[in-house]
């Protein structure tokens, strides 16, 4: 028999997990001003017209359509929904729970109840669209989470899921046991040519909208990071997941695994710290978009003890070096921040890491949304302020254009055209 208080959080729960309003016939947005996640820069005036789930207009004069309703939203910059570039929603921080402990103590159901919490905490965050590049021992249950999401059970962001991900036999972890004794491990492991395809194809098959392969890793602890794939079995990844209309992440961050990443056609390398100038000039030249994942850097160094106070760290010096070699080689930059290693709904501390080492803010904004959703393959879908895509919206107190902290302000969120955050002051 349920208790008043069991009934009132079940209830407290519908209302949460339900979207403040749903998508009506038309909704005329006014807000102080319009990125439009293409054009450098703000639009003041600026309006946006939504009729269902899509977009329908986006101008300074909108005729409004009778019945319509209309919101405003003074004071705030609307912008495209936010696209996290590099996430494990099945994580969270280390310094709650090391890796190796969350891989192989943690339930599964523990798991994916706070995958939900955390999805719903990054959308709230105005994170509308996740690339979800592994789920680190939890299987396909990233898949599951992004089915709950898109049936409406639950709120979260889209997802674009890994599953997942493909390891070399061996390389990866948790490491530390007795030799020959099985242990889960944190990916899918593979070996040669036709394993690695086998792999791929498997991933795809149980859901993968993306494959992830890690290109090196440390083979024994201790160790430096060494390269594990060969370029052969890179290539038959690639071949066998962009058949299957997939795109791929390659882990790289040593100049050979990188280097392999690349050559073998990855559409994404994720890390890259040791990327010389002659790898970051191949990135430029092939199109091969970077994802530097700063914040993820400076995420673990702080557990270690730093306190933000310079000469920073080693590791967050070569991460500053890195952003300013692909720079000066007009590298694409993808805009992910391995959040999991750090708290979910703190995304924007990746485009904040990135204004800081040298990024001006309009471009890290034009990256976090339209050029994340170039990189995606979902630029038909969604990150621009257009007629026709998906009525992702996030409203933010100031002009990130002009001070990228303004996007921690999130005062509005609008997801498929449904509102689910509201807290403009209006």
């Amino acid at each position: 028999m349920r208790t008043w208080r069991n009934w009132t959080g079940w209830i407290t729960a519908l209302l949460v997990a339900s979207p403040l309003a749903a998508a009506g016939d038309a909704i005329l947005l006014r807000p102080a001003r319009v990125f439009d996640g293409v054009t450098p820069g703000s639009h003041e005036g600026w309006q946006v017209l939504i009729e269902g789930d899509r977009i329908a207009a986006v101008g300074p004069r909108i005729p409004m359509p009778a019945g319509a309703r209309v919101i405003d939203l003074p004071g705030l910059t609307l912008s495209p929904g936010f696209i996290e570039g590099h996430s494990h929603l099945f994580l969270h921080p280390y310094n709650e729970t090391p890796w190796d402990d969350q891989v192989l103590h943690e339930p599964l159901a523990l798991r994916t109840a706070r995958a939900v919490a955390q999805a719903r905490t990054t959308l709230m965050a105005g994170y509308t669209t996740v690339r979800d590049l592994g789920t680190e021992g939890a299987g396909y249950a990233d898949v599951g989470l992004r089915q709950a999401i898109d049936k409406g059970i639950v709120p979260g962001p889209h997802i674009l899921a890994a599953t997942r991900a493909i390891v070399a036999t061996g390389a990866y972890g948790p490491k530390g046991f007795e030799p020959g004794v099985g242990v889960p491990q944190g990916a899918e492991e593979a070996s040669g040519v036709d394993e690695v395809v086998r792999a791929v194809r498997r991933q795809i098959a149980a859901g993968a909208d993306v494959v992830k392969l890690y290109a090196d890793y440390g083979w024994g602890p201790g160790e430096p990071r060494r390269p594990t794939f060969s370029l052969e079995e890179l290539k038959a990844a690639v071949a066998a997941a962009h058949d299957a209309g997939r795109t791929t992440a390659a882990h790289a961050s040593t100049e050979e695994g990188i280097s392999r990443a690349i050559l073998a056609g990855f559409d994404t390398i994720e890390h890259g710290d040791a990327a010389s100038p002659m790898l970051m000039r191949l990135m430029a030249e092939r199109g091969t978009v970077l994802c530097p994942t700063l914040a993820a850097t400076d995420a673990i160094q702080r557990y270690r003890g730093w306190n933000g106070s310079e000469p920073a760290p080693a590791a967050v010096q070569t991460k500053r070096r890195e952003l300013a070699g692909a720079l000066k080689a007009h590298v694409r930059l993808c805009v992910g921040g391995d959040v999991g290693v750090f708290a979910h709904g703190t995304n924007t501390r990746e485009a904040e890491q990135m204004v800081a080492a040298g990024m001006s803010a309009v471009d890290v904004m034009v990256a976090q949304t339209s050029g994340n959703a170039k990189a995606f393959h979902i630029d038909d879908k969604v990150g621009a302020m257009k007629p026709g895509l998906a009525a992702d919206l996030v409203a933010v107190a100031g002009d990130p254009t002009q001070d990228i902290r303004a996007i921690e302000a999130v005062r509005f969120v609008m997801k498929g055209g449904e509102i689910v955050r509201d807290d403009a002051g209006r």
